[in-house]
């Protein structure tokens, strides 16, 4: 892989799991441990945990959603900034565009983080382009993601931006019913619904469960193998990093 590969996992993941995982993934040669925050699962406390577990292996948010967690709230002390990426979004915001725009200057103020947005639409990629670090992606095929590359090299300029693509990834068939609900569930989502049409794809086809599924997706700067495990545990998220890696190692 010419890009970074990381891995990603639920805001929810218990302390002692994300611990032990971090130190894995770190040992393991990826490039960052990204944590997604939702309800119940404060991702920054779970970078903390991490952070003490490693030495220097990327610590990610994926995406804290400004609506419900504005700037002036987050806790972000424990974080090494320089191995600290701060992903925002708008959540369901009813002025997306303003709102995401405040954030990035308000972070700009409160820390020397990275910071990338997430988004679907062109006007939030144009904005993650122009003012943040980079655009953090969400499904996606190979093919819209390299066009999605493309048009941010385009806006960002002389700027340095990263495109980053969270895939759902299956390293065993035991965790294929959990990935297709996955899919189902998205596909509910109006936002992600409209543009999966808009991109004439199915969610499921923006999934990896192979090696030479991870290969087609290098055409990002970094991609995010959001683990999907049957139930969640430790030794499943373990079994999982190990058998990534191998597919990493195959598509190099």
């Amino acid at each position: 892989m010419r890009g970074a590969v990381s891995i990603g996992i639920t805001g929810r993941t218990d302390a002692a799991t994300v611990r032990t995982l971090a130190a894995l993934v770190e040992r393991l040669g990826f490039h960052a441990l990204w944590i997604n925050d939702i309800p119940g699962g404060d991702s920054l406390a779970g970078l903390r945990i991490a952070a003490a577990a490693t030495t220097t292996l990327g610590l990610a948010t994926g995406v804290i959603p400004l609506d419900r967690r504005p700037v002036a709230t987050l806790d972000l002390a424990g974080l090494p900034t320089e191995r600290t990426v701060l992903g925002i979004g708008s959540g369901g915001a009813r002025h997306p565009l303003g709102l995401v725009r405040d954030g990035i200057a308000a972070l700009r103020q409160a820390t020397d983080a990275a910071v990338v947005v997430g988004a679907l639409g062109p006007r939030m990629r144009r904005l993650a382009a122009e003012q943040a670090d980079g655009v953090l992606l969400n499904w996606l095929t190979p093919s819209v993601a390299a066009e999605a590359t493309a048009e941010l090299r385009r806006d960002a300029g002389d700027r340095a931006a990263r495109s980053i693509l969270y895939v759902r990834t299956i390293a065993d068939d035991a965790a294929r019913p959990a990935l297709e609900a996955e899919a189902r569930r998205y596909e509910t989502v109006p936002s992600y619904a409209a543009n999966f049409e808009r991109a004439g794809i199915r969610a499921i086809d923006a999934t990896i469960d192979d090696a030479a599924a991870l290969a087609a997706f290098d055409v990002v700067d970094e991609i995010v193998l959001r683990a999907i495990t049957p139930d969640g545990t430790l030794a499943e998220l373990e079994r999982f990093a190990e058998t990534t890696a191998r597919w990493r190692a195959e598509s190099a």
